[in-house]
């Protein structure tokens, strides 16, 4: 459920006045992430590495109040709900954006994210889910990247979680993660506490 909030009844007044009217108040942090344990299981059980990593920036994200409110033309709204937006090569040779609905079984999601991301592929169709506070995900294999800087425009103040392909050296996989947020929904401090989070959600998995 989506529902518009007074920004001054929420810990966002202050940084909702200062920000919703900034011509960039968008702010990016980057980390390298330990992402062994996300490629052991990967290869274990035949699961996606790319749909584990959306798994887990959903569980991180869940953990987080501010997740729930989205800055959007001048208002604030709070949801009830996640999802996960995955960019999708499709058969036309284009992309195509899909919204995985978070949730906490991994199963589910799993069969959520295949479902969708192979029916926008084949259909060169997006899919939306609009009653949910959306993370935007990216992410670039086909080489190596440390560190994305995505567009702004103040049609999409959504968080964005990018990425490029993982680097194995010996025993450990890493990967270089960039995460965009808009200022009115979360300070610098929320942002490191969430990607303090995925770090622990990836090693748990």
């Amino acid at each position: 459920m989506k529902q518009e909030i007074n920004p001054k009844d929420t810990n966002r007044a202050i940084a909702f006045e200062l920000w919703m009217k900034s011509p960039m108040p968008m702010v990016t942090l980057t980390k390298t992430f330990d992402v062994t344990r996300l490629y052991q299981v990967s290869r274990r059980k035949g699961l996606s590495f790319n749909m584990l990593l959306c798994w887990c920036i959903g569980i991180a994200a869940s953990r987080i109040e501010e997740f729930y409110m989205l800055p959007q033309n001048g208002k604030l709204y709070k949801y009830d709900r996640l999802a996960i937006n995955v960019i999708v090569n499709n058969c036309n040779g284009g992309i195509n954006s899909c919204d995985v609905p978070y949730c906490d079984d991994l199963e589910k999601f799993n069969r959520d994210y295949t479902t969708l991301t192979q029916s926008a592929s084949s259909s060169s169709q997006s899919t939306f889910v609009d009653d949910a506070m959306v993370i935007g995900t990216s992410a670039m294999t086909a080489t190596e990247l440390d560190s994305i800087v995505n567009q702004y425009n103040n049609q999409f103040c959504n968080p964005m979680v990018m990425w490029g392909r993982y680097r194995k050296k010996w025993l450990k996989v890493t990967l270089p993660v960039s995460f965009q947020f808009h200022h009115a929904q979360m300070d610098g401090g929320h942002a490191a506490w969430f990607l303090e989070e995925l770090q622990k959600v990836i090693n748990s998995i």
